[in-house]
């Protein structure tokens, strides 16, 4: 198993590399820390780069978490769950639906999701995210798990109305705060057979388990890297389940994906 050293005041131990990474302000800068419970240890710098704890320890509510990592591209996959693809009438695809979203999009936990004025339909769409590792481009299925940095959670947020409106998605995809990403990334997590819920003011909307994909994780990440380069750091949003809902001023917004957390953000 591959391991880092974690320097602390006065010990040296071992660890593994598997971990609950936030990203976050402190004291008016960012930076990256390991979370255990209610505490969070500061890396040095980048953990892209290297894992190395610095030893400082502060807790959760010292800090405001942040999207925990900040991509050069988001990509997301459209229809991966047949259900979805029938509740808003379309066609199951017969390969991965690739569409992108602007890193404008992105906001983080207990940000605030800004309805725009041309819509009349904004809804939720919980979806599991790939966070990539190293640099990918034409690696096969093989390859995948070696690329994965780890997974966080995504709401696909989707202004419907200009959806169906426009010839292409990147507008009703794009707005600004369309992206919710957190509250953290988990290094140690299988994508399989895990539970997808959305709520809102604590009434579940969707409820779904990526066992339910029709394109696994594995497939996706092959399937993009063939026709985009992906960076340490890029996002792949891999699908949203059925029962999209309509958010509305002042509702809160719940996205949870079993073994990782709650992603929360107030509407206004």
């Amino acid at each position: 198993m591959e391991l880092f050293q974690i320097v602390t005041t006065g010990c040296t131990s071992w660890q593994t590399k598997r971990m609950r990474i936030a990203r976050f302000s402190l004291n008016g800068e960012i930076r990256f820390g390991s979370v255990v419970g209610d505490q969070v240890t500061l890396f040095t710098g980048n953990p892209f780069e290297s894992k190395e704890l610095s030893g400082q320890t502060v807790t959760l509510d010292q800090i405001q978490l942040l999207a925990p990592v900040a991509p050069s591209k988001i990509i997301c996959i459209g229809m991966n769950f047949a259900a979805h693809a029938a509740e808003i009438s379309q066609d199951v695809p017969d390969e991965p639906l690739m569409f992108f979203k602007p890193v404008s999009a992105i906001i983080g936990p207990g940000d605030t999701i800004v309805l725009p004025h041309q819509s009349d339909q904004v809804e939720v769409e919980v979806e599991l995210a790939v966070v990539i590792g190293k640099q990918a481009k034409n690696i096969s299925k093989g390859e995948v798990k070696s690329h994965i940095f780890g997974y966080t959670i995504g709401n696909d947020i989707t202004a419907r109305d200009i959806q169906f409106s426009d010839l292409q998605w990147a507008r009703a995809k794009g707005f600004d705060t369309f992206c919710p990403l957190g509250p953290w990334i988990e290094t140690d997590f299988d994508p399989r057979g895990k539970r997808l819920d959305s709520r809102i003011h604590d009434e579940q909307r969707q409820h779904a388990n990526t066992k339910d994909m029709i394109f696994d994780v594995e497939t996706l990440v092959s399937y993009v890297s063939e026709n985009v380069t992906l960076f340490p750091g890029d996002v792949i949003l891999t699908g949203s389940p059925a029962g999209i809902s309509r958010m509305n001023h002042g509702d809160s917004v719940e996205c949870e994906i079993e073994g990782i957390g709650v992603l929360r953000n107030q509407v206004a």
